[in-house]
């Protein structure tokens, strides 16, 4: 686990679903004046710069961000996505890529929570440099998960909860189930964004699904599932071919936004003739 480095895969397709939805979320939750706290149980360095050696090894984001950068028909919600990552870049070329930190140092209010948990020493200490003096924010060299129930309940009853880990370890996909769970009894109103790889492997497949019925038990506003499929699997049955957000009490706005955008976005960053899309709700 401590040898991943996100740096790699910074921008991706997988990177502009995730980040698509949470920054949605956020904006939902500024919508009222009561601060929140928004926990990042795996939130890496906070920003990448694409230039780099690890961002240029494979060039990820070429198919990801680089691949809308200079579209002039852009949903609405990719082109406020895509204002925040330009804004990042202090208005010009695409050299750096937000992580969700970096994102949510944008969009969250002064008097919001901001809770950061990483556990690689490189990146938890570019993550303390970059916002480890923001006014209530703490980053912690951490397991995350491990985090949850000393993050939940938080103290204004409005909390957003991201998941993001690398499965690298197949044990990732019963610690997130594990997590999610805990999350939902500790604080049942919380909103949880579950990012999941979409591989050809069985714990891949199985997770929304299992993530759907922990929110049936214990969600009282749902669930919401979104899966992007992009390319194939390469000849021995490896890569990753797309990825799903599932959020549990989803806010009410984001399963027409996403909609509108799922189609568009599948044309956009489809790189063979199937890719194709998921999207499916249920309320409690």
């Amino acid at each position: 686990m401590l040898a991943y480095r996100h740096a790699y895969h910074a921008g991706n397709h997988a990177d502009v679903l995730k980040h698509l939805v949470l920054v949605q979320v956020l904006r939902h939750m500024a919508e009222k004046d009561k601060p929140y706290t928004l926990v990042d149980t795996h939130a890496g360095a906070g920003g990448y710069a694409l230039g780099g050696r690890y961002a240029q090894k494979k060039s990820e984001y070429r198919t990801g961000i680089g691949a809308l950068w200079d579209r002039q028909d852009t949903p609405p919600a990719v082109a406020d996505y895509l204002a925040l990552v330009r804004e990042f870049n202090g208005g010009g070329q695409l050299e750096q890529y937000p992580g969700s930190p970096g994102l949510a140092q944008m969009l969250l209010r002064t008097d919001d929570r901001l809770r950061l948990y990483e556990l690689h020493p490189t990146d938890e200490r570019i993550l303390q440099a970059f916002l480890g003096r923001r006014p209530h924010t703490k980053v912690t060299m951490a397991d995350g998960f491990d985090a949850i129930k000393g993050e939940l309940p938080p103290p204004s009853r409005r909390g957003v909860l991201l998941m993001d880990p690398s499965y690298e370890l197949k044990s990732d996909y019963k610690r997130v189930l594990g997590a999610v769970r805990e999350a939902l009894q500790r604080f049942p109103e919380a909103v949880v964004l579950v990012w999941v790889p979409q591989l050809q492997l069985l714990e891949s497949a199985e997770l929304p699904q299992r993530l759907e019925h922990a929110a049936d038990a214990a969600a009282p506003r749902g669930w919401l599932h979104a899966r992007l499929t992009v390319q194939r699997a390469d000849e021995r049955g490896f890569g990753l071919i797309g990825s799903s957000m599932v959020v549990l009490n989803p806010p009410f706005k984001l399963h027409a936004m996403l909609a509108a955008l799922l189609p568009w976005l599948t044309d956009a960053l489809g790189q063979y003739d199937g890719a194709h899309f998921l999207l499916e709700q249920r309320a409690a």
